[in-house]
C-alpha cells in the first residue's frame, strides 16, 4: 500500500463520527474528493457525494461508505463528576467495560475518560458471572463534582467515541484500528472515485459516504433518494470467521482473502443479475472474493434498494475481526481488492450494460 494510502486510512480511523455528529469525517472525505470531483453534494443529514461525470448521457451509479462508527451519547452528569451514557450503535456490554474514551465537547475539546464499574473484588459470585448492566457502568473523566465537568464545557448530547490508536501490527498487512466500521468503507469510495476520474469511465458517478447508518440505514435512504441512481452500491465491512471459536454458521469469511460479496443479510435479498455481473468482474481479472451471509445485520443497500420505484444494489464488505469494539483487524489486502473490484466494475457499467442488468 503507498504512503498516501495509509495517511488516508489514519485520518479517517482517527477522526471522531458518531451517528448524528459526522462532521469531522465528512471533512476529511470533503478534502479528497474534490480535486477529482464536478461537484460536492449533501443530502439533508449531511451524507457526503462527489459527483464525476464520464459519460454525460451515461446512467448513475452510485457507490457510498457511511461516516459514522459505534460510539456513545452523554446523557447525564453526577453529582460527584461521572458521565451517564446512551450506546449509538450495537455494542456488547462485555467489550466496554474498563476501556478509554474521549468526550468532545461543543466547543471541540477533548476530554479523556474511562468506562468504569465496580471491580470483581466487591461483587458476589452470582453477579460475577453475569453480564454487567449498561446501565451499571459510567464514565470517570478524573472530575470531582458536577460543576467541575460543567466547567470543562461538557453537557448531555455531546459525542463519546473509543479511544485507541492505529497501529500496523508487528510489521505485517495486518492494521489494527477503531471504526473500520466503515472508515474502510468511506476509503474504498474515496480510492475508487480518484482511479476511475485518472481512467476514464462511460457513465456518471457518485461516489459518497452517508451518515447514521449504525441507526437504522438513514443516511443511505436520503442520499439515494437526492442522487436517484440506475446501480447502488453500499461499501461497507462483514465479519471475519477465522478466530479461534468461531465456527463456519457464525462467519466463514478470513482475513487476505479478498472482499466479501453479500449474497444475504436481513435487510436485503442483493439484485440478480448485477450480483452475477460483479461476480463474473471479480473471476475474469482474478480479484480474489469471498461469498458471505449475515443473517442478523444489514447495510446501507437495504434502504439504497428501495429507495423511489427500486434501485438494483449490492454489498461489497471488507472482512474485519472484533467488529463493534474499541478495536478491530482488517488485511491490508482486502482494502486494495475491494478497490480494485470496484473501480473494475464501475468502469464497466456503460449504457448498454445498465440496461441488461435492469430489464426483466
Amino acid at each position: 500500500m503507498e504512503k498516501h494510502d495509509e495517511k488516508l486510512l489514519i485520518e479517517l480511523v482517527t477522526a471522531k463520527g458518531v451517528p448524528g455528529n459526522e462532521g469531522e469525517v465528512r471533512a476529511i472525505f470533503k478534502k479528497y474528493a474534490e480535486p477529482f470531483a464536478d461537484k460536492i453534494m449533501y443530502d439533508g443529514l449531511g451524507s457526503i457525494i462527489a459527483k464525476r461525470s464520464g459519460d454525460k448521457e451515461g446512467p448513475k451509479i452510485f457507490f457510498s461508505g457511511h461516516m459514522d462508527e459505534v460510539g456513545f451519547m452523554v446523557t447525564q452528569i453526577t453529582e460527584k463528576g461521572f458521565i451517564k451514557f446512551q450506546t449509538l450503535g450495537g455494542w456488547w456490554g462485555q467489550v466496554m467495560l474498563a476501556q478509554q474514551v474521549q468526550i468532545t465537547t461543543g466547543a471541540g475539546d477533548v476530554i479523556h475518560g474511562v468506562i468504569g464499574s465496580k471491580p470483581p473484588h466487591v461483587l458476589t459470585p452470582e453477579v460475577r458471572n453475569k453480564p454487567y448492566e449498561l446501565s451499571d457502568m459510567f464514565i470517570d473523566i478524573g472530575a470531582s463534582s458536577e460543576e467541575m465537568v460543567k466547567e470543562w464545557g461538557i453537557k448531555p448530547g455531546d459525542m463519546i467515541t473509543p479511544y485507541i490508536e492505529y497501529r500496523r501490527m508487528n510489521d505485517t498487512k495486518f492494521l489494527l484500528a477503531k471504526a473500520w466500521d466503515n472508515r474502510i468503507g468511506t476509503a474504498v469510495s474515496l480510492k475508487v472515485l480518484e482511479n476511475l476520474a485518472q481512467e476514464g469511465h462511460p457513465n456518471i458517478l457518485y461516489a459518497a459516504s452517508d451518515v447514521q447508518e449504525e441507526v437504522g440505514l438513514r443516511g443511505a435512504q436520503t442520499s439515494t433518494y437526492l442522487v436517484d441512481p440506475d446501480i447502488a452500491f453500499a461499501l461497507d465491512t462483514g465479519t471475519a470467521g477465522d478466530t479461534p471459536g468461531m465456527t463456519e454458521k457464525e462467519a466463514d469469511s478470513k482475513l487476505g482473502e479478498g472482499p466479501q460479496i453479500l449474497i444475504y443479510d436481513a435487510s436485503m435479498i442483493p439484485h440478480k443479475k448485477l450480483k452475477d455481473f460483479v461476480i463474473q468482474v471479480a473471476e475474469e481479472n482474478n480479484i480474489p472474493f469471498q461469498y458471505t451471509v449475515i443473517a442478523g445485520g444489514g447495510t446501507d443497500a437495504g434502504r439504497m434498494h428501495l429507495t423511489r420505484n427500486g434501485v438494483p444494489s449490492l454489498a461489497i464488505t471488507v472482512p474485519v475481526r472484533y467488529l463493534h469494539s474499541h478495536t478491530s483487524i482488517i488485511h491490508e489486502d482486502d482494502y486494495l481488492n475491494t478497490v480494485k473490484l470496484v473501480t473494475e466494475v464501475v468502469k464497466r457499467l456503460d449504457q448498454e450494460t445498465v440496461r441488461k442488468i435492469k430489464e426483466f
